[in-house]
């Protein structure tokens, strides 16, 4: 796509500090610097979000995005990771070429990636019913 900014990335139209690239994806440092190591994962193929994503580029994302947190885990020396993906605008997406965050982690690096609010008192048991997905 002409005017994405990760379509431009992966081509070499726009510089990145590549952390790791395949056939299928590529995978580049976020340049937010909020996260040392911080690292976006795409598909090369473009495809507006999680939704939209062909199977086989939704595998292949996830088994980077694996691949790149058990790197920076067992070979350099973070503590853990986290994986966000941002869905559609309502899901706080801001680029809308699907990817996934690999945050690496330090214990007690006060980061709270996973913001939660207080228990809103739903009714789990309609809402399971109203969700379900039938196999």
């Amino acid at each position: 796509m002409d005017d994405c900014i990760f379509c431009k990335i992966i081509k070499g139209d726009i510089p990145s500090y590549k952390i790791y690239e395949d056939d299928k994806t590529y995978a580049f440092l976020d340049i937010a610097g909020d996260f040392e190591g911080h690292t976006l994962v795409v598909p090369k193929a473009h495809t507006a979000d999680l939704i939209a994503c062909p199977e086989g580029d939704l595998a292949a994302v996830f088994a980077t995005a694996r691949k790149l947190a058990k790197h920076f885990v067992e070979d350099r020396g973070f503590d853990g990771a986290n994986l966000v993906n941002c869905t559609r605008e309502a899901g706080q997406q801001s680029v809308f070429h699907f990817h996934v965050h690999v945050i690496p982690r330090r214990n007690g690096d006060g980061a709270n990636v996973f913001n939660t609010r207080p228990d809103q008192g739903y009714d789990l048991a309609s809402i399971a019913k109203k969700l379900a997905l039938k196999a």
